[in-house]
This record gives structure tokens, C-alpha cells and sequence, in this order.
């Protein structure tokens, strides 16, 4: 039984450790992945704004081509009224001519405000763009920080991962499942020790005759406060002479 309770005390040393080197990269982990997320909005509202000004300048050139056809109908439409016959030819061109010209009006308004609309989109990327240089600025500087870390502690964080990994294949299945949940439940500290006869984790009174049970390394107990499991002073020491 002992060994199993040492085995449980040197996975939470292990982790004690890898949790140190994750605290030395501070929070540069989150802000890379926050200036990566500000980016990819950066970019996907200039690649929106890119794609609406270029079908703002196809409609305004599709609207040209119909005003050009629309003039040319005019004129030709303007031409035949010389030749009108009767006042059923007449009616009938006049209104022709006032279609063309109800036509090119539309069309002309609608580029008139496709314009501003382009010009309006043209000002709002040329304001993201000097965002978008500032957040990848920001993002190299934080990665090249973060990896200089990452580089500072490789081998010690490989190593102990590598050490991790023979351990936990040490530790029963329900004894590591019920480990993995109090650690993620309780910041990182799932195995903990008597220190002066409280719990070292939450600091919380153990009762004398629990004390008794823990040192006498028969089972795993835990807190009644605060739900961790607890070992005897004697299991942790045999844990940290064995690393």
C-alpha cells in the first residue's frame, strides 16, 4: 500500500514542477492565442470589406454597360419619333423613351451611392490595415518571448514529462482519475501532507485519530475539508529520496 501512496505523492511532485515551468510563461500563452484571435477578425473584416468594394465596382460596371445600351436605345428610340405614323407609334416610343431614361437615372444613382459605398470601405481597411501591422508586430514579439521560455526549459520540461508518463503508468486507474479530477477541480494540488497536524492544502485541522490512520499508510484517505488525498510525512519523503 505504501507504494501506491508514494507512487500518487511523486505524480503530484512531478506536476508540481511542470505546473512551475507553465507559471514561468505567465500569461504570454493566452495573449498570443488573444492577439492570434484579434488578427483573424482583422483580417476576415478586411477580406469582407475587400470583397464588397470589388462587387461595388462589378455592379458599377455592369450599370455603365446598361446605361451605355440604354443611351444607344434612346437615341435610336428619339430618331423614330420623326418617324412616327400614328398617335399608337407615338405613345408606344415615348414610352420606350421614358423607360431608357427612368433606366440611366437608376443606374446612375445606384453608382453614385456604389461610389460613396467604395470610397466609405476604401477609408475603413485603410484604418484596419495599420491594426492589422500593430497586432502582428505585438504577435512576433510575444512568440519570440514565449519560445525563448519554451527554449530555457525544454529539456526539463521533456524530461519530467518523460518521468510523468512512467509514473502515472504506475498509478491504479481509479486512483489516477480521481487524482486528475481533485487537481483540476483544486488549481493543481490533488495529493497533499500533514503539516502540523492540518491538511497542507487547505490548512484545515485533521482529527488526531485520522492522523493516526494516514501515518499508518494503510489506504488513501482524504480531507475532509477540503477533498484531498492525504499522505503520511514518511510516504512523501520516501516519494521525493525516489525521484
Amino acid at each position: 500500500m505504501i507504494n501506491r501512496l508514494t507512487t500518487l505523492y511523486q505524480l503530484q511532485l512531478i506536476d508540481d514542477q511542470l505546473d512551475l515551468l507553465e507559471e514561468l510563461r505567465g500569461d504570454l500563452p493566452l495573449a498570443v492565442n488573444d492577439l492570434t484571435s484579434q488578427i483573424n477578425s482583422i483580417k476576415e473584416q478586411i477580406d469582407s470589406k475587400e470583397k464588397e468594394k470589388k462587387e461595388s465596382l462589378e455592379k458599377r460596371k455592369q450599370n455603365d454597360e446598361e446605361i451605355e445600351r440604354l443611351k444607344a436605345n434612346l437615341k435610336k428610340f428619339k430618331a423614330q419619333l420623326y418617324q412616327v405614323r400614328n398617335n399608337k407609334e407615338y405613345d408606344a416610343l415615348t414610352k420606350e423613351i421614358d423607360h431608357s431614361e427612368e433606366g440611366i437615372d437608376k443606374c446612375e444613382n445606384e453608382n453614385t451611392a456604389l461610389e460613396d459605398l467604395a470610397e466609405k470601405l476604401k477609408n475603413e481597411i485603410k484604418e484596419l490595415s495599420p491594426q492589422l501591422e500593430d497586432k502582428n508586430k505585438e504577435l512576433k514579439e510575444k512568440e519570440s518571448e514565449l519560445k525563448k521560455i519554451i527554449k530555457a526549459n525544454e529539456r526539463e520540461e521533456a524530461k519530467l514529462r518523460e518521468q510523468r508518463e512512467k509514473i502515472a503508468a504506475q498509478v491504479k486507474k481509479n486512483d489516477l482519475n480521481t487524482y486528475m479530477r481533485i487537481r483540476k477541480a483544486l488549481g493543481g494540488k490533488a495529493v497533499a501532507t500533514i503539516n502540523r497536524g492540518a491538511c497542507s492544502g487547505c490548512n484545515n485541522v485533521v482529527p488526531p485519530q485520522r492522523q493516526i490512520e494516514i501515518r499508518a499508510n494503510k489506504r488513501v484517505f482524504t480531507c475532509e475539508s477540503c477533498g484531498r488525498m492525504l499522505v503520511s510525512n514518511e510516504v512523501a519523503t520516501q516519494a521525493s529520496e525516489s525521484l
